[in-house]
């Protein structure tokens, strides 16, 4: 009890006084839903590194979603590392001036306070909900809330996924003391701190006591935050104070990057560098014995590596086998979910897990093999900054070569998928755990050329307007994943399938043959489909015109061209962005034609030449023989905001020829 009084006494001090009696201006706050007129954030650490944090809010409303937005209060924890409260909620009604008490200790009225299983699907974990049913809420109605929590939430693994799943009875058997609330890295804190917003928000306030003997590193990103700090007192404890007003929503433009990665946000962390935090996952992890090799395992891997040719190809091998034979569900084996990665022998019994447990596995067969292999964190979809927080969302695996050179591998990501670490997550910072410790890294540039896509067609146009020919795909890297992915469904659907991607562009066509590479022998070769058609009708002839778009450039295969499904029409950007991966498509036609013309108009197009962006075409007549070919060259998964007008000029660009007829005359 004492402690929470000190902690309550902390909120209590920086509530801004008279701000709710004044309330949100209509006119600035005008079209939001809702308004917080504070975010008052008070946390406690103690020495083990515990923390203790209470939380204060008040939200206006200002619509009718926004009353039904907070309808109900719900609290998302795990009761495996975290102990959760709604301590006290009110309702200040506009119309009659009356405070309505929905949750206070020794005060009546108190509604229920529900603890439920949260949803989840693919990962069951051990999260839980707190939820109060605050119910009908009028416009100007105001919503205070208080809660309480201690412990800590692990961000590794999370995923996006979904919540976790789990019986509440399973802890009620646990010690019920602090000793599970103590953070992985024992003695330390960290936090990621949004000083963002979906809805305005007046006022903000993050506070921190903590022992003066804790190096507190910190670092305000992406904006600008008040900072005070109140030095050290009697017992040796210092106060961080951070502080933003006005705090508005942004507009996010289409495929911007993470909102942590360009809204204000606030990293803090007592970790003393990367190195650190690396040494910590390397040890926890040997400690609990995840990467230790039973003889059904040797036994599994000497098998798999008998007829491999050299080191990559044994890489390669284990890779994809940990990729293909292992499902992606998660469920909860107690203490240490988020962060340990469960044994190499229950992964390879049980074959399903997570990331962390292909990493797991991965990283086990690869020890037995004879490489030195370890365990790695990422961040999938945000960028990783310099201080050394909870920045991680995914876990691999990182092999050590003969030449000492570290290899990244996926065996999320990578099934069914030609490359062993996807380049969708080029540009991604990673820390590896070692004995010795290592940096924070960051995954280079994949160049385009290992993600193409190619369209070779050989066609002739008959007297009356019949196309007939052949038109061949292949496709490597990423854009090869995005091809293959057309066999994902069962294979008495296949022919389907591939009828579907050239009748979206020439619905009247008819497909004489398919033929294709052997799906399940992806890692022989890049996959290669080529259709045989005749399609009546599909140019306009007469006796002095032949009017056709190449069907080579008509976008056929286009979920391998993600640039296509921009939006092209805004002319500049004010916020970086991100296509799937770096890419080459590459389009080759000849045409023969019912006649030889003289003349040639084709759609005016521009070439780009740039290293984030490029794009040239190039249309040949020889005598009744037409040669058609356009380039475009994406080079980059993460974008930079003064990249959209060459992006936008090449993605332009081959959207015009896709879409504009060549005219040919006599």
């Amino acid at each position: 009890m004492k402690k929470t009084f000190v902690i309550l006494s902390l909120i209590a001090g920086f509530a801004p006084a008279g701000l709710a009696q004044e309330g949100a201006r209509p006119g600035k706050y005008a079209g939001s839903h809702s308004v917080t007129l504070f975010d008052s954030t008070g946390v406690y650490v103690e020495e083990s590194g515990l923390s203790h944090i209470m939380t204060h809010r008040r939200i206006s409303m200002f619509s009718f979603h926004g009353c039904a937005q907070h309808s109900t209060v719900k609290i998302d924890y795990d009761p495996l590392s975290a102990h959760c409260e709604i301590e006290r909620v009110l309702v200040h009604r506009a119309n009659t001036g009356r405070t309505d008490t929905l949750v206070w200790p020794g005060r009546e009225g108190n509604v229920p306070v529900y603890d439920y299983i949260a949803p989840a699907r693919m990962i069951y974990w051990g999260a839980s909900q707190k939820m109060v049913e605050v119910g009908h809420l009028d416009l100007g109605d105001e919503l205070e809330v208080w809660t309480y929590k201690k412990g800590y939430t692990y961000a590794l693994l999370s995923d996006g996924v979904g919540n976790a799943s789990g019986l509440n009875a399973t802890f009620a058997a646990l010690p019920q003391d602090d000793s599970r609330y103590i953070p992985p890295m024992k003695g330390h804190y960290y936090d990621i701190v949004p000083f963002w917003s979906a809805q305005p928000v007046r006022e903000k306030v993050y506070q921190l006591n903590i022992q003066d003997s804790k190096k507190v590193q910190y670092k305000v990103y992406n904006g600008q935050v008040d900072v005070r700090r109140q030095a050290a007192d009697e017992a040796g404890r210092s106060l961080y104070t951070f502080t933003k007003k006005e705090i508005m929503p942004l507009k996010r433009e289409p495929r911007a990057w993470a909102d942590n990665d360009i809204q204000c946000k606030l990293l803090l962390s007592t970790s003393p560098d990367w190195q650190a935090k690396s040494r910590w996952f390397f040890g926890v992890n040997e400690d609990y014995g995840s990467f230790r090799a039973t003889p059904e395992l040797q036994k599994k891997v000497n098998e798999l590596v008998s007829g491999c040719k050299d080191e990559m190809d044994t890489i390669a091998t284990l890779t994809h086998w940990v990729a293909d034979n292992m499902r992606y569900a998660g469920i909860s084996m107690g203490e240490g979910e988020g962060f340990t990665l469960h044994s190499a022998a229950m992964n390879f019994t049980d074959r399903c897990g997570v990331c962390k447990d292909k990493a797991s596995l991965l990283v086990a067969m690869l020890r037995a093999a004879g490489f030195k292999a370890y365990a790695a964190m990422t961040m999938a979809g945000e960028r990783i900054d310099r201080i050394p927080a909870d920045q991680f969302n995914h876990s691999v695996c990182a092999v050590q070569k003969r030449n000492g050179q570290f290899e990244l591998l996926d065996p999320t990501w990578v099934p069914n998928v030609r490359e062993l670490w996807s380049s969708a997550e080029q540009q991604q910072g990673y820390l590896i755990g070692t004995a010795e410790g290592c940096d924070l890294m960051e995954t280079p540039l994949s160049p385009a050329e290992k993600h193409y896509i190619r369209i070779v067609g050989q066609s002739t146009i008959a007297p009356d307007g019949t196309l007939t020919g052949s038109l061949t795909i292949t496709a490597e890297g990423q854009s090869d994943a995005s091809v293959r992915s057309v066999f994902s469904a069962r294979q008495s659907e296949w022919r389907a399938n591939l009828e579907l991607e050239l009748l979206k562009i020439a619905p009247t066509a008819e497909i004489l043959d398919i033929q294709h590479t052997d799906p399940d022998r992806y890692l022989e070769q890049p996959v290669s489909i080529t259709y045989r058609y005749r399609i009546p009708g599909y140019a306009s002839v007469d006796k002095k015109s032949v009017v056709f778009i190449p069907l080579s450039a008509r976008g056929i295969f286009s979920r391998a061209m993600g640039h296509l499904f921009f939006d092209l029409t805004p002319e500049e950007r004010t916020q970086p962005f991100s296509d799937r991966c770096s890419r080459l498509v590459d389009i080759r036609e000849t045409v023969g034609l019912p006649f030889a013309p003289s003349q040639l108009h084709y759609p005016m197009v521009d070439g780009v030449a740039d290293r984030a962006a490029s794009f040239g075409c190039g249309i040949q007549l020889d005598g009744q023989t037409l040669s058609f070919g356009e380039q475009a060259v994406f080079g980059k998964r993460r974008y930079e905001a003064e990249d959209w007008p060459v992006f936008r000029a090449a993605a332009l660009a081959q959207k015009t020829l896709s879409e504009t007829p060549l005219i040919l005359t006599k």
